[in-house]
């Protein structure tokens, strides 16, 4: 378990923002963006750790040594309605998607399908020429985890005021999306990835973990795709880090968002 730990330490020293351009993305913890309105990404280092769980629900488990291969970053937050809306402005995303009346800019984009979290990516790609996706369960877990094996990324226990989700103690718990980074980052530098909406991954559903398989290895379709994090809507047991639901890939909810990772290597 040490090992796994050690993993998580380099990000008490996150760089400062900066263009890609200016700085080493093959360093771990490095925070940057590649275009004004593009995602803030975060860079994790390869690692191990222990995935799911054999103590919460059947789906969220079996626990299991899983290895995250190479390099990527991930970003900081959920997708945001601003980010989401310069993909909308270039012709790239469809752009009727409801903000529920929380309003939109650091509110993350919601009512979103699987394919639309796909396309945004998409854009990105094209827009800075590097390639952006939707990140593997595998990834995701790595990246919510970040070296923690309980629950939460901080504890056993969800306490209060450590994300939202409905009796968690927050003033939109039960109530409705949150702005993104209302709450304490995990330790990878990470925000809202335990609750606030829900996040689309690109792997097809199993009711129990694929253990076998490559990273990155995900069928263009299928009938129910994976969402992780758990939402503002519903009970801390679907906000911990191991929890996963099916949902279909044309679903959109006001619960529901996504966030995305860039490949740093081929």
């Amino acid at each position: 378990m040490g090992r796994i730990l050690i993993f998580a330490a380099f990000v008490c020293s996150i760089s400062s923002l900066a263009s890609s351009q200016d700085v080493d993305v093959s360093e771990p913890g490095v925070s940057f963006k590649d275009c004004a309105d593009c995602p803030t990404m975060i860079t994790l280092p390869a690692g191990r750790f222990i995935m799911g769980t054999d103590d919460q629900r059947e789906t969220y488990g079996p626990a299991h040594d899983q290895v995250v291969l190479k390099p990527l970053a991930i970003a900081a937050t959920e997708t945001t309605f601003f980010q989401y809306e310069a993909c909308v402005a270039d012709g790239g995303c469809a752009g009727d998607k409801s903000d529920h009346g929380w309003g939109r800019d650091a509110q993350p984009v919601i009512n979103v399908s699987w394919q639309d979290a796909v396309d945004y990516a998409a854009w990105l790609s094209a827009r800075t020429g590097f390639v952006y996706r939707l990140p593997t369960e595998i990834e995701w877990e790595y990246a919510v985890r970040a070296g923690s094996v309980t629950r939460y990324p901080w504890g056993e226990s969800v306490g209060e005021g450590n994300a939202n989700c409905r009796r968690c103690g927050t003033k939109w718990s039960g109530t409705g999306a949150a702005p993104v980074s209302q709450f304490p980052p995990n330790a990878f530098g990470l925000y809202d990835m335990n609750g606030n909406v829900s996040e689309w991954v690109a792997d097809c559903w199993a009711v129990r973990h694929q253990v076998i398989g490559k990273v990155g290895e995900t069928p263009d379709t299928c009938a129910t795709r994976v969402t992780r994090g758990g939402d503002w809507y519903y009970v801390p047991i679907l906000s911990t880090s191991a929890a996963r639901k099916p949902n279909a890939p044309n679903l959109w909810s006001y619960t529901i968002g996504f966030r995305v990772v860039r490949d740093l290597s081929e």
